[in-house]
């Protein structure tokens, strides 16, 4: 499979298991011989990860939701030209911890930005849309607890804002269920593991890819 590629991101609230599920979806494709880059937002470049120490910064009080929304779009900027866009031409499979519906959930909604989110992460992304997102959805209060005291600045905004995060997931999700498959955060690693790799073959095949 060359020239093609496929695009998967993950989202959910803080606390979700993202992180895991992305290692086993990596290594499941690895084992299928499938070329894949994994990487994550804010970050996944030299220049994001620097941005991303300024947005997640706990000091960082005084930024305000315009400034927050930029710093996204700039790192999602910079990774769509040097590492997405690339590996996707090299008929690699990406899997990216966050992407745009992150600041749609985040900054759209729960910061109250709305459209102009979208507006500016768009051509941000160079048009950049997921072929599949997996959506780890959980109850904010038991996300913010599985992440324990070590929390950075968005983890530390109040349970309002946490549970207008949801809300804009939820809304992501109707608006796209062809796109975003919604799934039980709170189930066994194990099983969560199985219902991605369903999700993610089914998409695969129809790109054209050899999975089993």
């Amino acid at each position: 499979m060359t020239g093609a590629g496929a695009f998967i991101t993950f989202e959910g609230g803080d606390g979700s298991g993202k992180s895991t599920q992305i290692k086993l979806l990596h290594d499941r494709l690895v084992a299928e011989n499938i070329g894949v880059v994994i990487t994550r937002e804010p970050g996944g470049t030299l220049i994001g990860e620097q941005i991303r120490k300024v947005i997640l910064d706990p000091q960082n009080i005084e930024m305000t939701s315009k400034t927050e929304m930029f710093l996204y779009a700039a790192a999602r900027a910079q990774i769509a030209d040097e590492v997405i866009w690339p590996a996707l031409r090299e008929g690699k499979v990406v899997i990216c911890d966050r992407f745009l519906d992150s600041s749609v959930a985040y900054q759209g909604v729960a910061r109250g930005l709305g459209r102009m989110v979208e507006e500016v992460n768009i051509p941000a992304a160079g048009g950049l849309v997921p072929d599949l997102t997996i959506y780890l959805k959980i109850e904010p209060d038991e996300g913010l607890d599985r992440t324990g005291n070590r929390k950075d600045r968005m983890e530390l905004q109040d349970i309002m804002y946490h549970r207008s995060v949801a809300e804009g997931y939820r809304m992501i999700a109707e608006r796209n269920p062809l796109r975003v498959k919604v799934l039980d955060a709170t189930e066994s690693i194990t099983l969560l593991r199985n219902k991605i790799w369903d999700t993610v073959a089914v998409r695969l095949a129809k790109k054209g890819y050899s999975v089993r």
